[in-house]
């Protein structure tokens, strides 16, 4: 097979500057706005400044903004399907205009670059949604991501790196651009085929690589994101973990494993294209495009996001253009008369196909289920239960939520009693007063102090979690948005059950022992739930109780069943 593109990618941005100019930029940086960046802006930073996004050379301006979203392309017409942007609040936004220059820190304090500002706007961020997703549905991990989480004004312009982002974990896996190719050069490997993912790979990846490889008559980088990936995905050290131990599965001296803190959008086709832009960055020939590359899942009718085969559509598309190759792949199937894996298209109908899902594979691990040979290897699937164990031995979160009066505490000190007779785990009570008193003593109760106070619970709750207890949360929580925020701050290291004390409203202020219904109704009281503030009933929660209906007692047991049926308990209290 002849190669007819130029090994090892084309021309990498240099945006660090040299010692002497970094001296001079830190001494004046005291001097600038300053913008503390988030977890997605440090990762694009990180590959702006190591080249990996070539050919950007800082953050998205306006005029360059508008032409991706409407044609993927710069303003200059090279090919770019992704906005890299650099979102901030008003009142920074407000401090700034053309040639001004803005300060960017890590959490830490750390400056890392100077940003020379060229523009500053608010974006009409739906309008973005539909361009780069081809969607509104906050379903999609992208969408709620730009629609919730994002700030409402942009700044572009050219950034001047004076420190790489410092990363303390693999750090003989990470390399620039730079260093992979001259890796790459310094083996003799000319061709080279790139394997994207975000999951920990099973047998059907392995040999959906290997064989991709030998159709490409390439060498194998596998080349994960450890930056952002979609939420609820299994953390980058136990999937990087794995990846170690499948690398001695392949051939010596055949492939390697290089990480890259990219932070995906989950875009389907584009992030399809931008991926394959990054790869040829980083010195890689070809590049792997399977089946739903890049998708989120489904959206909030049940349908997917994208096509199957829609991102292999696009980068086909864009083929000549784009310096690196496409190989494309289908579905890799287990068919048990042949003991081997096949692209999907070439199974037979009288063949027998064995398959575990994504979705069946993390139930089985959930459950300490067995997990077949034919599907992992058992070096692999041994790690995963190591940092994932089963349900009834993780931490998780009991979250209620309802007016105030509507018997959350109640209930809440009747379940922490029952769990503590069943023993196993330490138990920790968040009731809402409680941590008013020892957490959240200096918040009032605007809307945003009382998210604030919510937030605070659930990171509290996120700690007890991932150390293995059990947290039960009792505050009101009246907002859905700050509700789902919490959630996704526990899942990802436990358990997550919400319990909706859906008590009437009459019947909370007949119980209203502290009078503050009363005062609310009076006036005296502003921005009471229920009264002259709205409380978001939850539209899914996992349990919902009306104390009408029964006890404390048995809303408390209705709570550990559930409990026991989801496997985080063992045992029938």
């Amino acid at each position: 097979m002849t190669n007819l593109i130029q090994p090892h990618g084309g021309v990498l941005t240099h945006l660090l500057l040299s010692p002497e100019d970094t001296e001079v930029e830190k001494q004046r940086a005291h001097e600038y706005h300053s913008w503390n960046l988030t977890h997605r802006q440090i990762c694009d930073l990180e590959l702006l400044l190591n080249g990996a996004f070539s050919p950007l050379t800082g953050f998205l301006g306006r005029e360059d903004y508008l032409s991706v979203l409407t044609d993927m392309r710069l303003a200059n017409g090279t090919l770019w399907p992704m906005p890299i942007m650099l979102d901030v609040t008003a009142a920074v936004a407000d401090t700034l205009s053309a040639g001004s220059r803005l300060a960017l820190y890590d959490p830490e304090g750390v400056l890392l670059a100077v940003l020379e500002v060229t523009d500053v706007w608010q974006p009409d961020k739906e309008q973005e949604a539909l361009a780069v997703f081809g969607t509104t549905d906050s379903d999609h991990p992208g969408v709620d991501y730009l629609l919730r989480k994002t700030h409402s004004w942009y700044v572009g312009g050219r950034v001047h790196g004076l420190e790489p982002p410092t990363h303390y974990d693999f750090k003989h896996l990470r390399d620039s651009p730079r260093e992979l190719r001259d890796k790459f050069n310094k083996l003799g490997w000319r061709r080279v085929v790139a394997f994207q993912t975000r999951n920990p790979m099973h047998r059907a990846h392995q040999e959906l690589t290997f064989r991709a490889a030998q159709l490409a008559e390439a060498n194998l980088l596998i080349h994960p994101v450890v930056g952002m990936t979609k939420p609820g995905d299994i953390d980058h050290y136990s999937r990087v973990r794995c990846y170690e131990h499948l690398l001695k599965r392949f051939p010596e001296q055949t492939t390697a494993l290089s990480l890259l803190h990219l932070a995906m959008r989950m875009a389907g086709p584009r992030e399809a294209l931008w991926h394959a832009i990054i790869r040829k960055n980083h010195g890689c020939s070809h590049f792997i495009v399977g089946r739903d590359h890049a998708g989120p899942g489904k959206n909030s009718q049940g349908q997917d996001f994208y096509g199957p085969y829609a991102a292999q559509e696009l980068v086909n598309r864009y083929q000549a253009e784009l310096g690196i190759q496409m190989v494309p792949f289908q579905e890799m199937v287990y068919v048990q008369e042949r003991a081997e894996y096949v692209p999907v298209d070439e199974v037979q109908p009288q063949e027998s196909v064995l398959a575990i899902s994504g979705t069946e594979f993390r139930r089985r691990l959930q459950e300490g289920l067995d997990i077949p040979d034919w599907f992992s290897y058992p070096e692999v699937v041994t790690e995963l239960r190591r940092t994932h164990p089963p349900r009834h031995r993780q931490g998780f979160t009991v979250f209620f939520t309802g007016l105030s009066g509507a018997g959350k505490s109640t209930i809440a000190n009747a379940l922490v009693t029952k769990l503590m007779e069943l023993g196993g785990r330490s138990v920790t009570l968040l009731d809402g007063d409680i941590v008013r008193k020892h957490l959240s003593s200096e918040l009032g109760f605007s809307k945003e102090h009382r998210n604030i106070n919510i937030l605070r619970i659930g990171f509290v709750a996120s700690e007890i979690t991932k150390n293995g207890g059990i947290a039960i949360c009792a505050p009101i929580a009246p907002y859905a948005s700050t509700r789902r925020e919490v959630r996704e701050m526990i899942e990802p290291v436990g358990g997550f059950m919400e319990v909706y004390v859906a008590t009437a409203l009459e019947v909370c202020e007949a119980r209203d022992r502290k009078g503050l219904y009363a005062k609310a109704r009076a006036g005296i009281i502003q921005g009471f739930t229920g009264i002259n503030d709205p409380y978001e009933a939850p539209a899914k929660p996992e349990v919902l109780i009306d104390t009408a209906e029964c006890t404390p007692d048995q809303a408390a047991h209705r709570i550990i069943l559930k409990l026991e049926s989801l496997g985080y308990i063992k045992g029938r209290a």
